[in-house]
Formats: C-alpha cells, sequence, structure tokens
C-alpha cells in the first residue's frame, strides 16, 4: 500500500476501535479541571468510566502517541497522531490524561535523559501513575529565571536541596517536581542544574496562594535540607539551563494551545441563550456579534498556525522562539475568549456560589485567565522575545 493508502487504514482502525473502547461518559467536553484526570498517586476517578479511559489509553501508548514504545508511548508518526487526535475530536473524546509530565517533562528527558532516566519516569508518565509539578520560579527570580537561588550542595554521591520555589502550579497535588537549583553561585546561567525528586521527601513543603477567582491551583514550595540522589540529575552539572530552555519551549507551546479553548458550548450559543435571536434568526445585539465574528476569525487564524508549526517542526524547520509567539497570541486571544463569554452570558455571569452558576463557575474561570499572560514567561518577555529573535529588530 501506498503511505497514503496507510494512513487511511490507520484512520479507520482507530475509529472502529474509539467507537468500541471509548466510554459513552468520557465523550462529554468539560471545561477546566473538574472532569479531567491528572493522574498521580492521589489521583481520585470520579466515575468508573473515567478510571477504564486512562487505563485503555494508556495500555495502547496513546496518551503519549508519539512516545516511542519503549518508554510507554504508541509509536506513533506524527500524521497518525493528527489523525488520532481528529478522531477524538470527531466523538468528543475528553483527553485520557492531562499532566506536567507529558507536556513538559516528558519532551525534556526524551531529549536529555539517560536511558535509566526514561525507562524509571517515561512509561509512570504516561500510565498516569505520578503526578508532576514545575520549581522555577522564585521570589526573586520570575522573568529573570537564571537568576534564582534555591540551592543544591554536593555531599559527594546526593545534593542537599535548600530554598524556596512560587508559583509551583499543583505543587500540593503532586507526586514529584522537576527543579532548577544552583549548583555554581560563582555563574549564572551556567550554574544551575536540573534535578528530580519525590515530594514526599523530608523536608519538602506546600503552601497554597489564594487566587481572585478564589482557588489555589498555585503554591509555595519550601526545601529545607532536602536529600536529592544524583542519580536524578537530567543533564550534566551546572548545564541544568539548557534543560530548562527547551522545557519552557514545550511549556509555552502548550500554554498557547489554549488559544484554541474546549468550551461545551460556542460563544455564539452561550450569547444566544442570554440576549435571544432577532427576526434574521441572527443573534439579537449587533455589537456583540461582530466581536464574535472578530473572535472567530482569529481563532481560525492561530488555529492554522498551530498547524504550520507542527509541520515545520515535524520538518525541524521551526524557529525556536516561535514558542514564545504562540504562547503570547494564544495567552491573549484566551484571555479575549472569556471577556466574550463574561459580555455574551449578561448579568448571570457574576454569580458567585449559587448552585445555578455552578458556584461561580464563568466568573472564577474568566478571573483564572488573568494569570495566563504571566505564567510561562509574560507576554511583555514573550514580545521581547519575538522582537529580538524572530523579527530581529535593531535594539531589541
Amino acid at each position: 500500500m501506498t503511505k497514503l493508502e496507510d494512513l487511511h487504514a490507520f484512520q479507520l482502525e482507530t475509529r472502529a476501535w474509539l467507537d468500541e473502547q471509548c466510554p459513552a461518559a468520557m465523550r462529554t467536553l468539560v471545561q477546566g479541571d473538574d472532569g479531567h484526570c491528572w493522574g498521580g498517586r492521589r489521583c481520585e476517578f470520579e466515575s468508573e468510566a473515567q478510571r477504564q479511559w486512562l487505563a485503555r489509553m494508556g495500555e495502547r501508548g496513546w496518551t503519549v502517541p508519539t512516545w516511542p514504545r519503549e518508554y510507554g508511548g504508541g509509536g506513533l508518526s506524527v500524521a497518525e497522531a493528527k489523525i488520532l487526535a481528529q478522531e477524538m475530536q470527531a466523538i468528543e473524546c475528553r483527553p485520557p490524561l492531562l499532566s506536567f509530565g507529558i507536556w513538559m517533562l516528558g519532551p525534556a528527558l526524551l531529549k536529555f535523559g539517560t536511558h535509566e532516566q526514561k525507562l524509571e519516569h517515561l512509561p509512570k508518565i504516561a500510565r498516569g501513575e505520578i503526578r508532576w509539578c514545575q520549581g522555577y520560579s522564585e521570589p526573586n527570580a520570575g522573568s529573570d529565571l537564571a537568576s534564582l537561588a534555591s540551592r543544591a550542595e554536593d555531599r559527594g554521591d546526593h545534593f542537599i536541596v535548600n530554598g524556596q520555589k512560587i508559583w509551583t502550579s499543583y505543587g500540593d497535588k503532586a507526586d514529584w517536581i522537576f527543579c532548577l537549583v544552583r549548583t555554581d553561585t560563582a555563574k549564572k546561567h551556567t550554574g544551575i542544574s536540573f534535578v528530580l525528586f519525590d515530594m514526599t521527601t523530608p523536608g519538602v513543603s506546600t503552601k497554597p496562594i489564594q487566587l481572585i477567582s478564589g482557588k489555589s491551583p498555585f503554591c509555595e514550595t519550601f526545601f529545607d535540607n532536602v536529600r536529592v540522589e544524583k542519580s536524578n540529575l537530567v543533564g550534566t552539572l551546572n548545564a541544568g539551563w539548557d534543560v530548562a530552555k527547551y522545557l519552557l519551549t514545550h511549556e509555552r507551546e502548550m500554554i498557547g494551545a489554549m488559544g484554541e479553548g474546549t468550551l461545551p458550548q460556542s460563544l455564539i450559543q452561550i450569547a444566544t441563550a442570554a440576549a435571544g435571536l432577532d427576526d434574521q434568526g441572527r443573534l439579537a445585539d449587533p455589537q456583540l456579534r461582530a466581536q464574535i465574528a472578530e473572535f472567530d476569525m482569529d481563532e481560525a487564524a492561530f488555529h492554522a498556525t498551530l498547524s504550520r508549526f507542527s509541520e515545520l517542526a515535524k520538518a525541524r524547520k521551526a524557529h525556536p522562539a516561535m514558542s514564545s509567539m504562540l504562547k503570547y497570541y494564544g495567552a491573549e486571544l484566551n484571555k479575549r475568549r472569556w471577556e466574550l463569554i463574561m459580555s455574551a452570558a449578561g448579568s448571570d455571569a457574576l454569580e458567585w456560589e449559587s448552585d445555578r452558576s455552578d458556584h461561580g463557575g464563568l466568573a472564577r474561570a474568566w478571573l483564572r485567565t488573568k494569570g495566563n499572560s504571566i505564567e510561562g514567561g509574560t507576554s511583555e518577555v514573550q514580545l521581547n522575545v519575538i522582537a529580538k529573535r524572530i523579527l530581529e529588530l535593531p535594539g531589541a
């Protein structure tokens, strides 16, 4: 068969498998963390259907379809993985697993990790057995991350880590952390190392940070004489900045992908429920109608850009700084989406505690998006990167 015929056969096989194996309860789109599976030792499945869906996809390696089978992946080509995503979308399958291990740590381990580290950690990530968090930002090292002060002291066969991280997403729920620590105080960028350790290690503690949305996905994380085995050093000593930069490109792509969005209802459906239709069957509010049309066009253009980036990355022709472009625009687009949702839903969207509003679900989600332009590198920093590395503007 030709390659095209092979892909068509794969599509038919995938469609049949999903139709048979994806539980009906997992064929409904959800918004936010509720209803999604993040895995981990303390994972509480919302239903038996959710547990089965993760187990079936994990066994097939389709939680990480392009990873090598040796490390728990599906061994699919980029084209096959795209078909899988399309077929899942066609029947509104929920992702079986959301994971910082999949989005960020996994790619870094595949590039920089030893064979033993890959065998130890990647299959557990793929099966959702271990939940990871990220130890990057510190109170005095945010956008200037290389100024971090958390220190790992060399004790022969292990390190002793002391310091503090901030904005550790789900640090109180994670099992392990991938962390940047200073191993050479005489140098800035070349004095940083990338280490992994269990969050139950003595000396690790977390404290939730309350957000304006009323929820606490972020934590302060403290290290007090934490023992980290040297076998958990990823890459070489003092070269963690190279690992960190590579991982950040994947984090920014992940955050940028929010620009596409996944909502149980479309913007026009939400607006129609609030404003109604005119005598021509159009949204009754003409100004809101125009704003939604403009947003839909921008969203479609962004989706095309993501597809183009994927093809360039496949051909190894993507500019390394394109992740900053995707992160910036995706974050701003998601903020615009939720501003429109709030406008479309009217005063009902401002409810905060009632059962009717799902305890302020819309308002809390809208407030949460304000952090999109801060996390993973502020929008201002991303614009500077774009100006300097992509546009090559003088003086940037």
